[in-house]
């Protein structure tokens, strides 16, 4: 009998990866969700007997899908994949009744493992091609590559960063987008022009791409953060700046590794340097004005659970950096003839 199985993952591009990944004679009927609440319509329509959940999506993330599965008591055998691969995550959504956690990206012979590992699927069996996707989805484009490979070193940077200091560091559904350099100053500064911020910047160049990351913290966070990477004394001087130094390194300095990794690039990164304590967003930003006139954003914000500690991390690549990245992207495109 074919088993309904249900993709749920913001990105079209995991979803198109997930369903490549299965093996090709597994007797499922294969539906996608976008976010947990089309998710929970689907369950609720018993379309998803068995579940790939994403856990960072908009609208209802996959912790709450979870809470959700465990408080109607449906019998769906959940397996998440995540690019947030922190040990706190993978313990709570365990916790919530998930069988399994995969990171991404995804290995197609690791989740053949945790099927056979489940019972779900036995490669021994003489089998005819089976794998029944619900419809055709559209093309993915190099956008839609981006904002996936960002999710993942996001993911990578956030778990390094909850590592090292014992934390859970919460993340956005990262936003990619053209940009003029008025443009950026207006996106972060709404909803924040009477908040003051402090922020660095690493540069980077390699590869044929050239940018700059930037780790913006709110003006309340610094004291938790010091406290947190054990800064003693709280009138040393210059203390405020390491802070800052050493945040950027763990952070921007992760996320780049893992973007360059997923790109099969080596960019080399610059000393990180202080933009600004205790200013306003505008006036941080007010440093790259001047630089470029279009640059693509790569925009994700986090915040350390019970902490006070909230920021933006944002990767700008330089206008000429643009026709590179793209072509790099598009040969990573899961669909690069453009079939759905």
């Amino acid at each position: 009998m074919t088993t309904p199985l249900l993709i749920c993952d913001d990105s079209l591009v995991a979803r198109k990866q997930m369903l490549r990944a299965l093996p090709p004679d597994w007797d499922v009927l294969v539906s996608f969700a976008c976010d947990g609440e089309e998710c929970l319509r689907y369950l609720e329509a018993d379309r998803g007997h068995i579940l790939f959940l994403d856990l960072n999506m908009p609208v209802l993330d996959g912790y709450a899908v979870l809470r959700e599965i465990r408080a109607r008591d449906w019998p769906t055998l959940v397996i998440v994949v995540s690019g947030d691969i922190q040990p706190e995550a993978e313990q709570r959504v365990r916790d919530l009744g998930a069988v399994q956690m995969i990171r991404k990206p995804l290995d197609p012979a690791q989740l053949q493992t945790v099927l056979v590992e489940f019972g779900l699927y036995d490669p021994s069996e003489d089998r005819r091609l089976a794998v029944h996707p619900e419809s055709p989805d559209r093309s993915t484009t190099w956008h839609d590559v981006l904002q996936e490979q960002a999710n993942i070193a996001m993911g990578q940077a956030g778990d390094l960063l909850a590592r090292l200091l014992g934390v859970f560091v919460e993340l956005s559904v990262p936003k990619v987008s053209m940009l003029a350099a008025s443009e950026l100053n207006m996106a972060l500064t709404a909803g924040s022009s009477h908040h003051k911020w402090s922020g660095v910047s690493q540069g980077f160049v390699g590869g044929g791409l050239a940018g700059e990351a930037l780790l913006l913290f709110s003006d309340s966070s610094v004291e938790d953060m010091s406290a947190l990477l054990g800064y003693q004394d709280d009138n040393a001087p210059h203390k405020e700046l390491e802070v800052l130094m050493d945040l950027s390194g763990i952070l921007a300095g992760a996320f780049l590794k893992g973007l360059g990794e997923q790109l099969h690039l080596s960019p080399r990164i610059t000393p990180p340097v202080v933009l600004g304590t205790h200013v306003t967003m505008d006036d941080l930003l007010h440093h790259n004005s001047h630089l470029w006139e279009q640059m693509l954003s790569i925009e994700v914000s986090f915040a350390v659970e019970n902490h006070n500690i909230l920021g933006n991390l944002l990767l700008l690549f330089t206008e000429d950096s643009i026709p590179r990245l793209q072509e790099t992207l598009d040969y990573l495109r899961p669909d690069p003839e453009g079939a759905s």
